[in-house]
């Protein structure tokens, strides 16, 4: 009887099998084969992260450049070059805070012995549309005086690793360019961090200056009831009325003391807050005075003491280690006078273009229909250059009728922070934007 082979029932031929097959063969074969595209792969994804992490960096610092520019735009004679010099120290590695690209390793403008880059090129334009390059955009590159946007173009090779080895980049690095455009917006509709000043329009028809002239002086004087009207400072067209705005933040814990506040408001314009209330003043909205700063009769010949200790904080933007002997009493003077700075140009100024200061003594207010005890109403914002005293290096702060010469700018620089939605301004000042 024969034996049935469990194992192969049918006892169907069966051929030997060659140890280790052809499957592994094919395997081995195709991993040899993809070895070179994973490491290729290997090799773009690097360089190109690479790359894209240069070309980033340099983007940053385009913007930040283009930014610290456009702040310094104020419509002098010296306002291009004090934008360059604010643009390039966004780069600069003096502070040990410049920009760097390439993982932090590379200064802008500067070369490493492999890698180059160009020192940043940065030209004023008087429109956006030119700045931008828009297609039929009127006007180009501006002047000192015009100039309203900037734009940066920033130039640095990256490195690469296996792209060199490729018949393209066998030099081993690849330029980048990076473009960032900036400059001032449309008028603010709320303007934060100015002067908390509500001065009275000369004209409510113009609604351009409000009936000031550009280039002329004013006298300042606060509100007062009743007369003989004060008579203008010497040397200024004449007196117009201003008031204090109701900016005092009782529930503050540091510099609280109403007088305190005062000062630093002069000296360094509204202090930054969450509640726009006491930080910002807004067009078209209803304004109140400053509580403890009610208007005296004319015929007085005084203020309040919150209108003087106002005007030396003003005081401090020309003198910041004394403090006028009528403010002596008002605490945590030094705190303020230690954050703030002087202007670096103080001189009695005629025509603001040869103006060559930092800005400190520009002041931005709120224009009203009527400088008043009661309501009023915000028409816009507009810019002054304060001016000191007679035969003085500061101004007056002890002026028994509140009275300071200021010079109308009308809108030249931009303000340190607002909001420009909401409402249809066509003139004001704006803020400082980026666009590209």
């Amino acid at each position: 009887m024969d034996r049935v082979d469990t194992r192969n029932p049918n006892n169907v031929a069966t051929t030997p099998r060659r140890a280790g097959g052809e499957g592994g063969t094919a395997s081995f074969q195709m991993v040899v084969l993809l070895v070179p595209v994973v490491f290729g792969l290997m090799g773009f994804a690097v360089d190109l992260g690479r790359l894209y992490s240069a070309r980033n960096d340099l983007k940053i610092a385009a913007n930040s450049m283009a930014q610290a520019a456009a702040a310094e735009l104020a419509g002098t004679a010296v306002s291009i070059e004090n934008a360059a010099t604010a643009g390039n120290y966004a780069i600069s590695t003096a502070n040990g805070r410049g920009n760097l690209y390439d993982f932090g390793g590379n200064q802008i403008g500067q070369s490493n012995g492999n890698l180059n880059s160009e020192a940043p090129a940065l030209t004023f334009f008087d429109t956006i549309a030119s700045a931008l390059g828009t297609e039929g955009a009127t006007g180009g590159e501006a002047g000192a005086t015009t100039a309203k946007h900037v734009k940066v173009t920033v130039r640095g090779e990256a490195p690469l690793v296996f792209w060199r080895f490729l018949s393209l980049a066998q030099e081993g690095r690849l330029n980048l360019v990076a473009q960032a455009v900036a400059g001032v917006s449309a008028p603010v509709c709320q303007a934060c961090g100015i002067e908390p000043i509500a001065l009275q329009a000369i004209s409510q028809d113009d609604p351009a200056d409000f009936g000031f002239t550009a280039g002329s002086r004013y006298t300042l004087g606060y509100l007062c009831n009743g007369g003989p009207t004060p008579a203008p400072i010497a040397n200024t067209v004449q007196r117009v009325p201003y008031v204090l705005l109701n900016r005092y933040n009782e529930s503050a814990t540091v510099l609280s003391d109403e007088y305190t506040q005062l000062y630093r408001f002069g000296a360094m314009g509204l202090a930054a807050n969450t509640d726009t209330t006491f930080s910002c003043v807004r067009y078209n909205a209803e304004e109140t005075i400053w509580v403890n700063a009610a208007p005296l009769a004319c015929n007085q010949s005084r203020v309040n003491n919150q209108i003087s200790t106002f005007l030396c904080g003003l005081a401090a933007r020309f003198d910041n280690t004394t403090v006028p002997a009528i403010c002596n009493a008002v605490p945590e003077t030094d705190t303020i006078l230690g954050a703030s700075n002087i202007d670096s140009d103080i001189t009695d100024t005629e025509d603001y273009t040869a103006y060559t200061g930092n800005r400190r003594r520009v002041i931005t207010v709120a224009i009203v229909d009527t400088a008043s005890s009661s309501t009023m109403v915000v028409l816009g914002f507009r810019q002054f250059l304060l001016e000191p005293a007679a035969g003085d290096v500061t101004l007056n702060a002890s002026d028994s009728n509140g009275r300071f010469a200021a010079l109308y700018l009308g809108s030249v620089m931009p303000v340190r922070a607002g909001r420009f939605d909401g409402c249809s301004l066509t003139t004001g000042p704006g803020k400082v934007v980026l666009h590209q």
